[in-house]
Order: C-alpha cells, then sequence, then structure tokens
C-alpha cells in the first residue's frame, strides 16, 4: 500500500471501523476464514443482498483484509477469502476488553490532539506521571497494563518447558506489575506444579499481587518481593529472571544496568527471558497509542528497540546462549555462563 492509499484510508477510519466491526457480528470474517467462498454463497449464507454485500467486500479488500479472485464476469462468481485469521484479530482490537479501548478512555490524550507542534516544541507536556508519582498512580498503571498481557502469557505458557525443568523451579518477575503474568503462566497445567513465582515490584502494588493471585487459588505460588530496582540490587536465590515490557521504557545505558544486574543475580546456568515489544512494522503499529501520547512524556523513553540489540547486549553480558523464540510475543531466553 502506498503512502495516498495509506492516508485516505486513515481519513476515513471511522467509517472502516464500521465496516469491520459489521463484517465481524454478521458471521462474515469466520466464512471467508473457511473460503475461498463465493458472493452468492456469502450473500445466502448471510441473507444480505448481493450487490450491497459486493460494495462491502471492496471496502474491506481496499484495507487488505480479504483476497479476491473473479474467475467469471458473472458478479456472483466472486470468489473471496480471508487475507489472514481475522477473527482473533478483530476481537483483541474492537472487543470490550481490547487495550486499544483500554487506552483510549483511560488516558488524556485529547488534551494534546491537535496540539503537537506546541508538544514537539515543549510547550505543552502529556498529563501522564512516568515513573508514577504516587501509589494511586501506580496502582491505576498496572491494572491498565494488565490488559496486555493475554498473548504475552501465551507465548510464555508455550515455552514453559524449555524455561522450567527440576533444576529451575525459582522465578524471580522483574517489574511484574500486578502479577497477571505470573497468574496466568501458573495458572496453566503444562507449567510443573512445584514452580514458585515472586513478583518484584515497588511495595505499593504488593496488595494487587496478592489479590490477584488468591483469587486465582494460586497464594501458595505466586508471592511478593517489594524494591526499587534503581535503589535496591535484584534478589538472588533464583533460577529464572525475567524482564516482560520492562527495558523498552528506559535509555540504552539504564536498560544495560538492569540486564547487568540480572546477571549478577543469577547463578552460572540461570535463565532470563525477556518479552516486550520488539521493533518491526507489526509491533510499532500495535504500540502506537503510547507513540503517540509519550511524544509529549520526556522522562519516559519508550524505546522499542531491534531484537538483535539484546542478543548483542546479552552476549557482552556473559550469556553465552542466546535464542529468540517467534510466538504470541516474541521471547528472547538468554543462559548465563
Amino acid at each position: 500500500m502506498n503512502a495516498r492509499s495509506l492516508l485516505s484510508l486513515l481519513f476515513h477510519g471511522e467509517k472502516a471501523l464500521d465496516l469491520v466491526g459489521t463484517a465481524h457480528r454478521l458471521g462474515l470474517f469466520a466464512s471467508l476464514e473457511a473460503g475461498p467462498i463465493t458472493l452468492r454463497e456469502l450473500a445466502s449464507r448471510l441473507a444480505v443482498r448481493p450487490l450491497r454485500l459486493y460494495k462491502m467486500l471492496d471496502a474491506l479488500e481496499s484495507l487488505e483484509l480479504v483476497v479476491r479472485r473473479q474467475p467469471t464476469d458473472e458478479l456472483l462468481d466472486a470468489q473471496y477469502r480471508a487475507a489472514e485469521p481475522l477473527t482473533a484479530a478483530v476481537e483483541a482490537v474492537l472487543g470490550a476488553r481490547s487495550i486499544e479501548r483500554d487506552r483510549n478512555d483511560n488516558y488524556p490524550w485529547r488534551e494534546i490532539y491537535g496540539r503537537l507542534p506546541d508538544v514537539l516544541a515543549g510547550r505543552l507536556d502529556a498529563r501522564f506521571a512516568w515513573p508514577p508519582r504516587s501509589d494511586i498512580d501506580l496502582r491505576a498503571f498496572e491494572r491498565s497494563m494488565a490488559a496486555g498481557c493475554p498473548p504475552i502469557i501465551e507465548a510464555l505458557t508455550a515455552l514453559s518447558p524449555s524455561i522450567f525443568d527440576e533444576s529451575r523451579t525459582r522465578w524471580l518477575d522483574v517489574g511484574g506489575g500486578d502479577g497477571t503474568v505470573a497468574v496466568g503462566v501458573l495458572s496453566n497445567a503444562t507449567v510443573p506444579c512445584d514452580v514458585h513465582c515472586d513478583v518484584f515490584n515497588l511495595p505499593a502494588t504488593e496488595s494487587l499481587v496478592r489479590e490477584r493471585a488468591s483469587a486465582a487459588g494460586l497464594a501458595h505460588r505466586v508471592g511478593f518481593v517489594g524494591g526499587d530496582f534503581f535503589k535496591d540490587p535484584l534478589p538472588q536465590g533464583y533460577d529464572v529472571l525475567s524482564f516482560i515490557r520492562v527495558l523498552h521504557d528506559w535509555p540504552a545505558d539504564v536498560a544495560r544496568q538492569l540486564l547487568t544486574a540480572a546477571r549478577d543475580a543469577l547463578p552460572p546456568g540461570g535463565k532470563l527471558f525477556i518479552c516486550e515489544e520488539f521493533r518491526n512494522p507489526d509491533r510499532l503499529a500495535v504500540q502506537f497509542f503510547w507513540t503517540y501520547f509519550l511524544i509529549g512524556v520526556d522522562a519516559c523513553v519508550s524505546r522499542l528497540r531491534e531484537v538483535a540489540w539484546y542478543g548483542q547486549a546479552l552476549g557482552e553480558l556473559g550469556f553465552g546462549k542466546v535464542a529468540i523464540v517467534p510466538g504470541a510475543f516474541d521471547v528472547i531466553v538468554a543462559t548465563r555462563d
């Protein structure tokens, strides 16, 4: 898609979302995912007028969601299929619990909307405290971050057999939010039942972690260690450490400092895994809200880095084996020499 086409679609974004939402509710995407299917069959299945559906499908094709083939001149013979699985993607973005809705509804982005020249020149700041300055701000931030955790939990659960084994059963999740990831991973039956995770985070989040663990029946497997990784050394005695959506919030020297602290806390053979939005076109798109909003927040770097940066930094710090595992979220798994 060229720039002219993209900008035209952005201008008509509300209409595009109306089309996508309607197609999802009608079950159109489910039919297309099982395709190819003709316009004749689609119109009959959905009980709609073929010509009107044809135009709707043209609009979806312009969004690159639908692939069309016209084997004859007959309109009803047009064949359609989904360009890729759509149902889960649409639900993730337009569903009631989507991260897009959470961000759009809970952060004051409208205060900078239309005023980006002032923001860029430093005459206007976005109203967002980073790092959070009060316990109330911190708790609100951690609850919001939980909205984006399901694909991370999915990726880490799939990796759990290679991360956890009989010799690696104690896990420290550094900056682990309100415990959503720890609880989500340990709730899965594929994770050995003797794995225990402590969330290392600022003391104000302790009640959030304990409430979440208790509600899931995991109070005996999910604990809490209060601390500030800028002031306190990372606790030792763990076989596995993780940084999940933590490092990209900080400048490169700070990220290296945290990786060094992880190395010093781990025993030889201990594992470190990193899961965040590594820089690529898809992750930049999903991160669009924060990229826009944080233009006016100098304290937060919000710097998506290429995965290769981490590979090089970990090698230099003494992690002899570094693997990059693709999935719902890409994960770096590194083993300390």
